[in-house]
């Protein structure tokens, strides 16, 4: 019997610089999603967004009646919507556990990198940069327990990690010191896949060319 195609009729609003919209193209690229994905300019943004989107901010996924408009409820609908790969463990705990990661990469990392994206050039931004740097290589210890972060397989929370550090040259972050060795080898790893590589826009491919 041959391998029926995942056929959808999504339209993804997409913002190309952004880790939060590419967290989201790596899910859909994971899952093989048939989706239509619009690259937006955020300052430009189309008429029809604010017709899906109270907020009219990107990302936004359009899934027939259906409108989401923040990554992680995109990631974890579109992982049930679309079990396999899955993304999310199956026992509660673990799921749990998951969503705390993701919680903390917010907190500890994303917040940091959306602070130095605002105004690159800031006083502020140095000691973010500072700060971010240093919490890499902290964690560098636990990116060499597994081969992803925390798990033996690609998860919902490496797509939140992996859509990050493949912005450290935009922020400004060189993480080349022996102490990061286990992050560089992961970033190595996640950078080869062929979903991760089928989920950069023109613009991230640029962030590292």
């Amino acid at each position: 019997m041959g391998v029926v195609a995942k056929r959808s009729s999504m339209t993804f609003y997409s913002d190309g610089k952004s880790h939060y919209s590419h967290r989201v193209r790596i899910v859909l690229a994971e899952k093989g999603v048939a989706v239509d994905i619009v690259d937006v300019d955020p300052a430009n943004k189309p008429a029809e967004l604010s017709d899906h989107n109270p907020y009219n901010d990107l990302p936004t996924l359009v899934d027939r009646d259906l409108v989401l408009y923040e990554s992680d409820i995109m990631m974890e609908y579109l992982d049930e919507r679309f079990p396999h790969p899955p993304l999310l463990p199956v026992y509660p705990v673990a799921r749990a556990q998951s969503r705390l990661m993701m919680y903390r990469i917010q907190k500890d990392w994303s917040r940091l990198a959306d602070a130095i994206l605002e105004d690159p050039e800031s006083k502020q931004a140095e000691g973010y940069r500072k700060e971010l740097k240093e919490s890499l290589i902290a964690t560098a210890p636990i990116f060499a327990e597994k081969p992803f972060f925390m798990d033996d397989e690609f998860t919902i929370v490496d797509c939140c990690v992996s859509a990050l550090l493949w912005r450290l040259p935009v922020l400004g972050i060189d993480l080349n010191v022996a102490q990061a060795k286990p992050v560089l080898s992961y970033m190595e790893r996640v950078f080869e896949r062929e979903s991760f590589k089928a989920s950069l826009s023109e613009v991230e491919l640029e962030m590292r060319h």
